[in-house]
């Protein structure tokens, strides 16, 4: 059996509901509406399967999901915000730190299992940056970087 997964992330359903969350704060981030197919193409996975899960995320409260309308809530943008953080504090510390090449694998695998704790202690241990070495903005302790929208 060949099983050709490009998502880097394993089988926990927390950990796709996260990686999802993860793409929309990207998204969002980069000042882009949040949509089906943009969302697809972050995760590299069809659009029906981004459907679905736009679906479930609705009903457990992370998103508003409308067809052609998706929004983060405050709970699903703190989440998404958490996975970021924890994503590019360990870029700064791989990088600016160990003075190793940053692998997404490592980071994608490990960020979905870094309690709040572990990350407050290893941003403290790193300085608090403020961004990463590619020049994002690293969210403070799970903080809104985002303007509340008008609803």
């Amino acid at each position: 059996m060949t099983i050709d997964e490009r998502l880097f992330v394993g089988t926990s359903s927390d950990e796709h509901v996260e990686m999802y969350l993860k793409a929309m704060w990207l998204i969002k981030e980069n000042g882009e509406a949040i949509k089906v197919s943009s969302v697809a193409r972050l995760l590299r996975i069809r659009q029906p399967s981004v459907v679905q899960m736009m679906k479930r995320l609705d009903r457990i409260g992370y998103v508003k999901y409308k067809k052609f309308n998706i929004t983060l809530t405050d709970k699903g943008e703190k989440i998404g915000a958490s996975i970021v953080r924890k994503s590019r504090l360990l870029e700064v510390l791989m990088i600016s730190h160990l003075k190793v090449k940053s692998d997404e694998k490592i980071v994608c695998g490990m960020e979905h299992h870094m309690s709040d704790e572990f990350t407050d202690s290893l941003s403290s241990i790193l300085g608090n940056p403020a961004t990463s070495p590619n020049g994002k903005t690293i969210p403070f302790n799970h903080d809104r970087i985002f303007p509340k929208e008008d609803c």
